[in-house]
């Protein structure tokens, strides 16, 4: 293939001579294996992040769009991402008013009046639960049943939602295998239960619980619930929009918290629970299974012809490839994403975008910016940027004398194993 931008959806396109990870159930890797393939702000905010998406081999994303103060930016938002080559799903959400009242108002009704789910753009609602005894959330469940949308929900987030939230929902009927759970990493055991028992994902978003303070990436207790799970990066604009990124952070969480776990008891983790397999799982077949789409997430004849390429011959860590899935979670990243094809149209080919036109997307997203700074004023600007540090204290240490080091080091001590600091 010479040319992609001769390469229409539905043309045939073959990728030769590769190691296929299939993700099927069994895991299976081919290779040496050909693909046959067949078949104003909230604008350039979604614009951009779109096409990143795309460009690090994400086929499918979910919009979270808890931005929308009125249709008008739903509009824009929806206008941005039928613009770009990808599979999406707007999840129409306004954190500026009560999911009871938004979802009530006749123009958000009217909005999807005109817009209806397709093979390339799905719907969603979103908003959280706040835990309030008088479950005002009630009435935006009973929208989203009405107009038969999928919610999506923050829930276990420190100090915004809690296991109250997963409680009311449970006990009113509002809990079932669409629904999506964004975060849950600070739930209780019988929460995580009523989770498992209606059937519906986890959506871990690990950068941004470790840096935003969520809670501890919860993997390492979902999966003792065998609750499904599927990875996200909650916000490009703030950390990275890969899911590269998304799987080797969660492993490292994973298995940190589970030789944590193991040294409080004395014990020595040998073989991690968590496997590359998994987490590729969970970055692929995971969000298929999130959104219902089972004709997504694996190469299976019948499938959508949603296909990433890695390949980067010019790079040392290409080569030699002796674990596939270890490759991916841990040496491979977005500058390695070689081709991408959506529903077989090829929107990246050579490293490079086809058909993306960054320079008006550029000139969109830097216009953003120069509003946002003379809205706010160089000053605050300024200060957004480079905020205040916290104080630190570095404790007194009357050891410093000496650069001996013993076993004793070894031994598991501090604050953390429940000794004083």
């Amino acid at each position: 293939m010479t040319n992609p931008d001769e390469v229409a959806a539905g043309r045939p396109v073959v990728l030769r001579g590769g190691t296929v990870l299939t993700m099927d159930d069994a895991h299976t890797v081919l290779t040496d294996a050909d693909v046959l393939v067949t078949g104003d702000r909230i604008h350039a905010g979604n614009l951009v992040s779109a096409w990143e998406a795309l460009e690090a081999g994400v086929t499918t994303s979910v919009d979270w769009s808890h931005n929308l103060h009125t249709p008008d930016h739903a509009e824009a938002a929806v206008a941005a991402l039928r613009a770009v080559p990808g599979r999406f799903v707007l999840a129409y959400g306004n954190i500026q008013a009560g999911p009871w009242e938004w979802t009530a108002d006749p123009a958000v009704r009217s909005f999807f009046g005109r817009h209806t789910a397709d093979d390339m753009l799905g719907f969603q609602i979103a908003f959280d639960v706040t835990g309030d005894p008088a479950f005002p959330e009630k009435a935006a469940f009973e929208a989203a049943r009405e107009l038969g949308l999928a919610v999506t929900t923050h829930a276990g987030v420190w100090g915004a939602t809690n296991d109250d939230g997963i409680r009311l929902m449970h006990e009113n009927g509002f809990m079932n295998p669409e629904t999506i759970y964004v975060h849950a990493a600070t739930l209780s055991t019988d929460s995580y239960q009523r989770i498992a028992a209606t059937g519906g994902t986890i959506s871990v978003s690990t950068e941004s619980e470790q840096s935003a303070g969520q809670g501890y990436p919860p993997t390492w207790q979902v999966r003792r619930h065998g609750i499904p799970v599927a990875l996200s990066m909650d916000t490009s604009v703030w950390w990275s929009g890969d899911l590269f990124s998304a799987m080797r952070t969660t492993l490292g969480a994973d298995r940190a918290r589970e030789h944590l776990e193991a040294h409080v008891k004395g014990e020595t983790v040998t073989h991690h629970a968590l496997r590359a397999e998994h987490v590729v799982d969970w970055a692929t077949r995971g969000g298929a299974r999130a959104l219902g789409r089972d004709d997504l997430g694996s190469l299976q004849p019948g499938n959508k012809a949603d296909v990433v390429l890695i390949k980067n011959d010019a790079s040392p860590v290409s080569f030699p490839l002796v674990n596939p899935y270890g490759h991916v979670a841990f040496q491979a990243q977005r500058g390695d994403v070689h081709t991408v094809l959506v529903n077989g149209r090829v929107v990246k080919h050579e490293n490079r975008l086809v058909g993306a036109g960054l320079a008006a997307v550029r000139s969109a997203v830097e216009a953003t910016v120069g509003y946002l700074r003379s809205e706010l004023g160089e000053e605050a600007w300024a200060a957004g940027m480079n905020p205040d540090l916290p104080s630190t204290e570095v404790l007194d240490n009357p050891y410093q004398y000496t650069e001996y080091k013993s076993e004793s080091t070894h031994d598991a001590r501090g604050s953390l194993f429940g000794e004083d600091g």
